[in-house]
């Protein structure tokens, strides 16, 4: 191994914004939620390999098939110092009281999200303590510019039912962990099962928000807007009143015949629906991947000495240290090893000094290890080689 120092130059490191669209699918059956069709994984020291319940995402991944009694769960901790440092669970109350200086504060990685649902029945500003409208009257405006049915108040546009603030209705929460920056337009699909068969199907085939009933054709309610999509808050809100079904079932503490304000109904919600009843849903996202693509290069007659055992000839291993005595001190002379391909044991071609070059060290200004990029082979580097290395690192 040997260490050389080469720094990047300003057209070897370029800085780039990758797109992605991740697709979710979660199905609501019976107060349970499935994401992307995966069900329970058990694993040799817990129930649950991925650390939380179906239907939830971990958050980095942590604490995978540990122990269930949390002895062996990785958490963050600060150690309590004049510097007032803390976790930010930990209210400034709490540090001054409950904590003595060198005292650790520890936190939970067991960081989950799923999707969520709740369900007004006299609209969003509906009972004495209910704040969602007010919090959302703003955003809903906001998106007027792509489609007037966004209005907050039906006096708006045409469409009573669509007046957010009384009508009942269903709010369905997606946490950004699952799309990135925004839902995708154009993804959005609802489908709504009764007893495995479809009664309906709504989508934002406009890309403008509505989410129009595009199933069964025909059917009740077909080409009329159930609801709207917030694609930058994660929000999916439907107040499509008409019947999918005339028979009655179990949905939100009632006996109602299915609408799509009932959907998603047992999607963490508390509330117990019909097991006749499912739900699916699925979007894309939109998220964004800042990318850093660097050129570390190999210039001729450079990189062609290493300082590893395997660079000298064998047998040479035990004459490595220096000669010392009492009146000399001197250090024996090595021989490369020539490694130049043949036939034959032990050729005598001419010599070319020669490197494998098997991994690259990514150093900060103080000459602090940082990345290191590995490569799947090593590469022969002879003194009259140019070679470039392309590195990718996604943050």
């Amino acid at each position: 191994m040997s260490d050389y120092y080469y720094k990047f130059g300003p057209s070897d490191v370029f800085y780039n914004r990758i797109e992605t669209h991740p697709k979710n699918e979660f199905l609501i059956f019976n107060s349970q939620v499935f994401y992307n069709k995966k069900s329970k994984q058990s694993g040799s020291l817990t129930a649950s390999v991925p650390c939380v319940e179906v239907g939830f995402i971990n958050l980095h991944e942590l604490n995978v098939d540990r122990s269930s009694d949390r002895s062996g769960f990785i958490h963050p901790y600060v150690v309590k110092t004049s510097k007032r440092s803390k976790l930010s669970t930990t209210t400034a109350a709490d540090f001054d009281r409950k904590f003595s200086y060198g005292q650790k504060m520890t936190g939970s990685y067991r960081l989950s999200a799923s999707i969520g649902r709740q369900y007004f029945s006299s609209g969003l500003e509906g009972g004495t303590t209910n704040y969602t409208g007010s919090a959302l009257k703003n955003t809903f405006n906001y998106y007027q510019k792509i489609s007037p049915l966004y209005a907050y108040t039906s006096s708006a546009h045409a469409l009573s039912y669509l007046n957010k603030a009384s009508d009942a209705s269903c709010l369905v929460t997606v946490p950004s962990i699952f799309y990135g920056s925004s839902i995708k337009k154009g993804t959005v699909d609802l489908k709504f099962f009764i007893t495995g068969t479809l009664m309906g199907r709504v989508q934002d085939i406009r890309s403008n928000g509505e989410l129009v009933q595009t199933e069964p054709v025909g059917s009740t309610g077909s080409g009329s807007v159930a609801g709207m999509v917030l694609y930058n808050e994660g929000f999916v809100y439907l107040s499509g009143s008409w019947s999918l079904d005339p028979a009655t079932y179990t949905f939100d503490g009632g006996s109602n015949a299915p609408k799509w304000i009932h959907f998603g109904g047992g999607a963490n919600d508390g509330v117990t629906t019909s097991p006749s009843a499912s739900f699916f849903m699925a979007f894309s996202g939109t998220n964004y991947v800042p990318n850093i693509t660097a050129l570390a290069h190999a210039r001729k007659g450079e990189l062609n000495h290493s300082n590893n055992f395997s660079y000298i000839k064998h047998n040479q291993v035990s004459a490595l240290g220096p000669f010392t005595g009492s009146t000399a001190y001197f250090e024996r002379d090595l021989t490369i090893k020539n490694t130049v391909s043949s036939s034959y044991l032990d050729p005598t071609g001419s010599f070319q000094k020669k490197t494998y070059i098997s991994k690259i060290g990514i150093y900060d200004d103080d000459k602090n290890l940082i990345a290191i990029a590995s490569l799947a082979k090593p590469v022969k580097k002879t003194e009259e080689r140019d070679l470039t290395f392309k590195l990718k690192l996604d943050i």
